[in-house]
């Protein structure tokens, strides 16, 4: 995979992997609209392009709240069924919640981490992952363990984000908390958001892992941080208490906090779209491979 990703940057930002089944997982949950409305787009993109066909059988890791699981779901019924996983016990309470409300009777979940999860009615025909690879501590021994939950010649599709210099509403962002606090500086390929900027990295990580013919393309969009319709207010709260980010202010105190508050109103405000929201240019990684 040639692609001038090899350039390295430093990671504006960094969650640690067991984060996302305690902290980070129950604020996605108290959060999950904002967070949803804002890669929406970003998973419509993935689901396109892996086309997926009824009777299939699919994983989809990291489901989070159910979304793509739903989509999955409606996408190979009859036949098919669809089996999220995810390491956030919250997050799976609610994305069976959305199962039954929406009366689908072809999906299951499973609290798992991706690095050990055995599931006893693989192999699946397919595995579909929007943002839920990167936090992987060991990437090589999950897409190990994944590879043998998928029968030969089985598709992987995931979304992963693409080089933070080209997804400003993080490095903006971060600009303005560098700004307030001394953030860490970043460990190249360390679980977060953008473990797998690099897609030679990725590449060895999914031959390593048993798989071949590594397709990608990229996929540019902007970003409705906060969520559609989002207030630059609004979305300087989000961006506050929902993201990882806050963390890093929330440990200088209230009045770090609230400083940096009003830099962010004024930084999305430069970004408002009246009707959109706190629009912000993003890039992704569409990755595919075959088992």
């Amino acid at each position: 995979m040639n692609d001038d990703s090899s350039r390295k940057d430093p990671q504006p930002d960094t969650v640690k992997p067991e984060d996302w089944a305690g902290e980070m997982g129950l604020k996605w949950l108290a959060n999950l609209d904002a967070f949803e409305e804002m890669i929406a787009p970003i998973g419509d993109a993935l689901l396109a392009r892996a086309d997926f066909q009824p009777g299939e059988t699919v994983i989809d890791l990291g489901c989070g709240g159910g979304a793509t699981t739903l989509a999955i779901a409606q996408k190979i019924a009859p036949s098919g069924r669809v089996r999220g996983v995810d390491i956030s016990p919250d997050l799976v309470a609610a994305a069976r919640q959305r199962a039954t409300q929406a009366g689908a009777t072809n999906m299951e979940f499973t609290c798992a981490d991706a690095a050990t999860v055995k599931l006893p009615d693989s192999p699946y025909d397919r595995l579909f992952s929007r943002f839920g690879s990167m936090f992987f501590e060991d990437p090589f021994t999950a897409f190990q363990n994944l590879h043998g939950l998928l029968r030969k010649g089985g598709r992987v599709d995931l979304a992963v984000w693409g080089p933070p210099r080209d997804n400003l509403w993080m490095m903006e962002m971060m600009g303005v908390v560098r700004n307030h606090v001394e953030v860490p500086p970043a460990v190249p390929r360390a679980p977060g958001p953008f473990a797998f900027e690099d897609l030679e990295y990725l590449g060895e990580i999914l031959s390593r892992g048993g798989f071949s013919d590594v397709d990608v393309a990229a996929y540019e969009s902007l970003q409705p941080v906060g969520g559609v319709g989002a207030t630059p207010e609004q979305a300087a709260d989000f961006a506050s208490v929902a993201m990882a980010t806050g963390r890093l202010l929330r440990d200088q105190g209230d009045a770090v906090v609230e400083a940096a508050r009003k830099d962010l109103v004024s930084l999305f405000a430069s970004h408002y779209e009246p009707g959109k929201g706190v629009m912000m240019q993003g890039k992704v990684w569409l990755v595919s491979a075959i088992a």
